[in-house]
């Protein structure tokens, strides 16, 4: 494994070429996706320019590899910018030269060098320990004995996609690996989850910019999604809003109301029991995103999406159209509320290990 740079991230972009309008300019776009007052910007700068350059551990378990597909198709910021020059990437078995003995003796080195300071990402749930090792092993050790082995030393743990945060698909019914999310079973670290089949990439590399930056996770919400980009359902950012307001309904994917962009509730849209940020960021560089395409929303960044009544069924049908539409706003929150009462207790045991959040007066205390 090649050595470490001790640089800071500032000096490393110095070297590069990196101009400091050009830095600032991402400090800005940065700040303004993790919600963060624009005040702030020159703190945030200053923050992540004095940011030594930490040693990052991605595990890879049941999963299909679309989350880092995802990542390396990030613009803002994007993997060169983030993840190679910000991040000392130790160990991930999709993008890393070595294989074999020299990719293990990679992910243990690093471990042993910085105990207590490297980050861990992870996307793919893990077979339950007392499941057979065979659903997913790696140099002949199960998942599971990998996970706890590599984050017992880490400062964060950072589960990426919704396997490796609520269990995903390898979790769905009948669910024969005892499939189960990070959040079970690391308990004693601090820990994020960025979900979503796959996630938005500016949701990754935002998080591990803010921890850089600040030293900490941002703000988290019951799941541990940062608030920031999982704070607002679907429903409330979707252009196609107002047509749900008036009642306006697409009943199939190519009838009159579809080619004129009505809701797509009728058609299994989950939108409104879904936070996520894709209306706003969209995909692939911000050109559009499912609902714009003319899909309905699949709720992939909620727990146990494969199994919620399936995908092209409405949550519930709204009561009537027109100027009372609103009823059936009402039977969208007595679904939604019923969903979350399910999982109340859950919820709790979760609420329990969420990180204080920053606060705005700390970090304007740094200025």
């Amino acid at each position: 494994m090649p050595q470490r740079s001790h640089s800071t991230l500032g000096e490393l972009l110095v070297k590069q070429g990196v101009s400091r309008r050009s830095f600032l300019r991402f400090c800005a776009a940065a700040t303004s996706l993790l919600a963060l007052p624009p005040s702030l910007v020159p703190v945030f700068a200053e923050s992540l320019a004095k940011a030594r350059r930490p040693s990052v551990i991605w595990l890879s378990f049941q999963e299909c590899t679309g989350c880092t597909e995802s990542l390396t198709r990030s613009h803002a910021p994007n993997l060169e910018d983030l993840i190679l020059n910000a991040l000392s990437l130790e160990y991930h078995h999709t993008l890393q030269a070595a294989s074999g003995e020299a990719a293990e003796a990679a992910r243990l080195q690093a471990i042993a060098e910085n105990k207590g300071q490297y980050l861990v990402i992870v996307d793919g749930s893990v077979p339950g320990p007392n499941s057979e090792p065979g659903y997913s092993t790696i140099a002949g050790h199960s998942n599971y004995d990998i996970l706890l082995e590599t984050v017992d030393q880490a400062a964060v743990v950072i589960a990426v996609g919704s396997c490796a945060a609520f269990g995903g698909l390898p979790a769905a019914e009948p669910n024969p690996t005892g499939a189960r999310p990070i959040m079970e079973l690391v308990k004693d670290k601090p820990l994020v989850t960025i979900p979503g089949c796959p996630p938005i990439p500016m949701a990754i590399s935002g998080v591990v910019a803010h921890y850089l930056a600040f030293g900490r996770l941002p703000e988290l919400d019951q799941y541990l999604r940062p608030l920031a980009f999982y704070g607002q359902s679907i429903h409330d950012r979707c252009y196609r809003r107002p047509f749900y307001d008036k009642g306006l309904f697409a009943e199939g994917f190519d009838d009159e109301g579809a080619k004129r962009g009505w809701c797509l509730y009728r058609l299994g849209c989950k939108g409104p029991i879904t936070y996520n940020a894709c209306a706003t960021m969209k995909w692939n560089d911000g050109t559009s995103w499912p609902v714009e395409a003319g899909h309905p929303c699949l709720g992939c960044s909620e727990p146990r999406f494969w199994d919620a009544g399936g995908f092209y069924r409405a949550v519930s049908v709204p009561l009537t159209l027109g100027p009372n539409t609103l009823l059936g706003a009402g039977a969208v929150g007595i679904a939604a509320g019923a969903v979350a009462g399910a999982l109340a207790r859950r919820r709790a045991r979760i609420a329990e290990r969420t990180l204080p959040p920053v606060s705005i007066e700390e970090l304007e205390a740094k200025q």
